[in-house]
Parts: structure tokens; sequence; C-alpha cells
């Protein structure tokens, strides 16, 4: 009895333990160009893609269309706007002062016109401030109640 083995899961499993540049040759195989100069983990999961879309198909016709609808929105909502506060409107006018009791200190933010100060230092954003306050990662208007944590999800 004869058992047809699938190779595509041999395949994938095959380059965990490629080397470099066996995974460089596989790429100029499968795309038929130059790999890029990213990491070893980008190329094996890339060349996972690849293998896994020739032997069973990319994405469907409709799922490129709507990524490419999400895509152009996306880029339309961010046109003109930089890299600024995602949410203007949270913005606090200049001058105003931030007060949050941390771990029994008192600690108050000021409202610069190109960002905040906190203990003289300047800082570009609130998320920023909060993190040198606390030492952990926190959402600047969340931290000093600007944003309810449940509308910052």
């Amino acid at each position: 009895m004869t058992t047809d083995i699938d190779p595509i899961p041999a395949r994938l499993a095959s380059l965990k333990t490629a080397t470099t540049a066996e995974l460089k040759t596989q790429w100029r195989e499968l795309f038929g160009a130059e790999p890029p100069s990213f990491n070893r983990r980008h190329l094996e999961r890339r060349l996972a893609y690849r293998l896994q879309e020739l032997a069973f198909g990319g994405l469907k016709p409709e799922t490129l269309r709507r990524l490419e609808r999400l895509g152009a929105a996306l880029e339309e909502k961010g046109k003109g706007r930089g890299w600024g506060p995602a949410q203007p409107e949270l913005m606090p006018i200049t001058g105003t002062r931030l007060l949050r009791e941390w771990q029994g200190v008192e600690q108050v933010v000021t409202v610069t016109s190109d960002g905040f100060e906190w203990q003289g230092r300047p800082y570009r954003s609130l998320s920023a401030v909060a993190r040198a306050i606390t030492g952990t990662r926190w959402s600047g208007p969340v931290f000093f109640g600007l944003k309810n944590h449940r509308s910052a999800a």
C-alpha cells in the first residue's frame, strides 16, 4: 500500500533547518528575484507563506479587493496629518496643568506648544511622560484621565 505524503508540511519543516544560503536560493526560485536583506526569520516566514500560496492558492480576489479598499481608505484618512497626536481633540490647550497622584506623589505635567513638560524635561507625548513616571508602558491620556480606559481599547 502506497501512501502519498503531502510535501508541503515537509518543505515547511525543512525551512527551520536550512542554511541562510539555502533559504536565499529558495527565495530566488519561488519569487524570481533577489532576496531582501531581512533577517532569517523573515525569510522563513515569507517562504512558508509562498510555498502554501503556490500549493493551495493565494487570497481570494474579493479579499484582495477588500484589502485594497481598506488600504486606500487608510491612506486617504492619513493625508496631511503627519506624525502628530492620533486624536488632536484629546490634546489639552497649551499651558494646561495635568495632575495625577502616583504612589503617593503628586505628578504635575504642563502642556506646551510642542508637547509636554514634566520635572523640567520636555516630552513629545503624554504616554512618554506616563512611562517616565511609572516605569511601564501606559496610554498617557488614560493615565492622566483624559480618556477612559474602556474607550482606549
